[in-house]
Formats: C-alpha cells, structure tokens, sequence
C-alpha cells in the first residue's frame, strides 16, 4: 500500500465501507511501533465535508471564512478551499498558503489586529483588500501603506460571563468609532463593514444580540461621513457543536432579517474556524517514560486527599507536549479525555495519574489528575477533537518535531463532493484507495515517506 507524503505532497486515503477510522489508528500504531513511536494524527477530512453541509444547512447564506491559524495543514486547508470557504489569514505566511490554493484575493480577510506595515504591503500586492481595524495608529498605517484597503471596523462585545478573558479582546467602542470614521474620510480610507467576535466560552447568547444592535448602530453612523458599508462579520466562536449552531442561528437570524436584510445589499459572513476543524483529527502518543510518585504532590491545590495509601500513584511522560500539539494547554484548559489504546478489563483497577510533556519543562503538564490502568513505557493514548489550535506552526523547543499527519475520507464523503462538483481533478490526484481489509497484512500496512 502506497504510504503518505508529508505537507507539500499529502495523500488521502480513501475507506472502503468495511474500513474505519478505528482500523486506521490501530494500523498506523502498529507501524510506529515497529518503526520508531512517533506521535501522529489521523485526519478525517470527510468530516469537513459534513459540517461544512450542516453550516450551509443552519446557517446560510452567512458565508463561512475560516480562520487559517486554527489548523493551516494543507488537506484542511485543500479541502476547505475546494468547497468554497473563505479565508481569514493572520500573516503574510497564510495569505501565501491560501494564495497557493488558487484562492481569490475576494475571498480572503486580514485579520489580524496589531499588523506587520511589512505584511500590509504584502497584501496591498496580493490584491487583498479587506482587513480589520479598531484603532487610529492601525488606521494610519494602513493608509501609508495600502490605499486601496477596505475596513471593517472590528467592535468590541461585552460578556459578563467570561469573566477576565474577555478583557484581553480586541475590539473598540461605539463612541470611538465615530473618531475613526473622522480619520478615515480625512485619509481617504474606506471603511466597509463591521466585525465583531463572541467567544466560544461564552454563556449568554445575548451577547450576539448586543453586538448586532451595536453593529447597525456603525452602520447608521457610516450613513453620515458618506462610507458605503457592504459586510458584517460576526466572528468566531462555533464551537463545533451542531445544538451551538442552532443555538446561535435561533437568536441572530430574527435581528439579522431587521437590521441587515437581504435586499439592504449587507454581505453577512463569519470565521468558523475549530467549528471546522476540531472534531476531524485524533492525536496518537507513546508513553516515553513513567514513575511512581506520591499522591499528596499529584492532587490539585485544595482537593482532600481520599485514597488509600498503598494505592500507587503514576505519573507518564508522553512524546508530545505543550511545546508541540498541546501548545493550548499553555491559555487553556485541555478539553479533550486520554483513552487506552490497549485493551484492558472492565474491572481492571485504575490508578490516579497524570500526563506530561517531553520537554521536562515545569510547563509541560497536559494531564493535571485522571484516572488510568497501569500502563507500561510503549502503551499508546488517543487524544479526540484535537484538529484545532493544534496544527499549525509548530515550536522548534527541545528539537520537537512534527507529528505526521494520516489523511482519510469515506467513500459516502467522497461522493458528497463529487455530486456537489466540487471535488476537482487536482485535489483527486492526492487520494487513493483504503480497503477493507488493512488490517490482515503486515506488509501492506501504511507506511510513512519523508
């Protein structure tokens, strides 16, 4: 069986209906074993394919832009691209990638905040216009170096649910968007549209109905200085759950028909990006190493000890960390469970433990305290939902290298993209085929080319 390239030259594999993700970890586990235990992902970009449907199906015809940084592998990035997804890029590294794509400078955003003038200018020649803005420094810095951007004003929204989170957001007032409309006639800049982002940790759904209100607010204060707005975009913040989706869809469609209708000429977009992404990609690690430590330092701060004392307590070091695909842990926490690779019994006891990083860097905890079988040095954990914040560039600390990444589709995905005619000759010289039985020789197992 034919193995898979790296980045530039990636293969999809595509299952057979007697084929599973499942066969593909526990084939991929297999080789590495033998070959080295090098940490890897498995990619289903059918699952792409899926909420892309339930995005058009929900939430259409706001037009999704995803958010390069949240996971910039070139399967993600292909398939996105061959679907019709826009593309909201944070440095001139992404713009390039989804230039590579073919992708129209019309269907790329700059979005970054605090922005490079370098990188400006390299927008400016890319054709790519669009970006955000929400302050006066910014703004004048995109006149000197872009004159034919066009702005939307990225306001702040207010969650008092998120607590000091929120505090760290960008976004500038109502109040001062009057200022910057003053600047911006006075430069000759365009002003366009309107941004604003709710975090997905956020609670209140009310927050989009503040944001919208506030939102026609600049849209009417654009009316007097002459500005011509054209686009709203209501940010990020999908968490990848369809029940979300619906959630949000129920509460901005109404006030989105009010403010915003169609024949107001208003392009409504948004930047889902680990909606996309997170639920497609499975982490693989090895145990590295382990010990036996004692149970009052692995316990939280505050947390009353239970146990008995003769109950050992673990605790296992991993191939990948928080210098590597782990790197959220660092501003968040971890939402995703470890499971077993191996097969253990039922009422085989579990032990207190926790999970770090190869770096022996006090940082470098991903696991604080769960609950675990006695594993040995070798043993395998999966990580889900892990396709997001995840993979993209990569830390070079204590010479961390790369997991590879396995790329997979079902065939039911695959004819999803065909009957849209979507799925062009280019991205079809990059699959081949799975069957059904890659679990019964050895030799025909994957295998992975540098």
């Amino acid at each position: 069986m034919k193995g898979f390239l790296e980045d530039a030259n990636y293969s999809i594999g595509l299952l057979d209906e007697g084929a599973t993700l499942a066969d593909v970890i526990d084939n991929c586990i297999y080789e590495h074993t033998h070959t080295g235990k090098k940490a890897f992902y498995v990619g289903d970009l059918g699952k792409l394919v899926r909420n892309n449907i339930q995005w058009q199906n929900v939430m259409a015809p706001i037009k999704p832009f995803y958010p390069v940084k949240c996971n910039s592998t070139p399967g993600v990035l292909e398939i996105l691209g061959t679907l019709g997804v826009g593309f909201a890029c944070s440095s001139k590294s992404e713009m390039a990638l989804v230039q590579d794509l073919g992708i129209s400078p019309e269907n790329i955003i700059y979005t970054n905040p605090c922005k490079q003038a370098s990188q400006i200018k390299y927008a400016a020649k890319a054709g790519i216009n669009i970006m955000t803005c929400d302050n006066d420094i910014e703004l004048k810095k995109i006149s000197r170096n872009h004159p034919n951007a066009k702005l939307l004003l990225h306001i702040a929204t207010e969650d008092i649910t998120a607590g000091e989170e929120m505090n760290m957001k960008f976004g500038t007032t109502l109040k001062n968007c009057r200022h910057l409309m003053e600047c911006a006639k006075e430069l000759g800049v365009q002003i366009v549209g309107v941004k604003f982002h709710v975090s997905g940790s956020c609670k209140d759904l009310q927050t989009y109905i503040h944001a919208i209100s506030d939102a026609r607010c600049v849209f009417d204060m654009a009316e007097e200085f002459g500005f011509k707005m054209n686009m709203l975009d209501i940010g990020g913040g999908f968490t990848g759950s369809e029940l979300q989706l619906e959630e949000v869809n129920h509460v901005i469609r109404p006030l989105l028909d009010v403010y915003f209708p169609k024949e107001s000429g208003v392009n409504v977009i948004a930047e889902p990006g680990c909606y996309y992404v997170s639920s497609a990609f499975t982490l693989a690690v090895n145990i590295i190493a382990k010990k036996t430590v004692e149970y009052d330092k692995l316990l939280p701060s505050g947390v009353e000890q239970t146990r008995n004392d003769d109950e050992p307590v673990f605790t296992y070091y991993i191939n990948d960390g928080v210098y590597g695909s782990f790197a959220s842990k660092l501003s968040e926490k971890l939402s995703t469970i470890p499971e077993v690779h191996k097969k253990y019994k039922e009422d085989e006891p579990l032990f207190a433990s926790s999970l770090w990083g190869p770096s022996c860097d006090e940082l470098d905890q991903i696991v604080e305290n769960c609950l675990l079988p006695e594993l040995s040095v070798g043993d395998w954990l999966i990580f889900d939902n892990m396709g997001s914040g995840t993979l993209g560039e990569q830390s070079t600390f204590n010479n961390y290298q790369r997991p590879l990444i396995y790329y997979m589709m079902s065939f039911s995905d695959w004819d999803e993209m065909q009957d849209a005619g979507i799925a062009s000759d280019t991205l079809m010289k990059n699959f081949f085929f799975v069957p059904s039985c890659i679990q019964l020789s050895p030799e025909d197992r994957f295998s992975t080319a540098a």
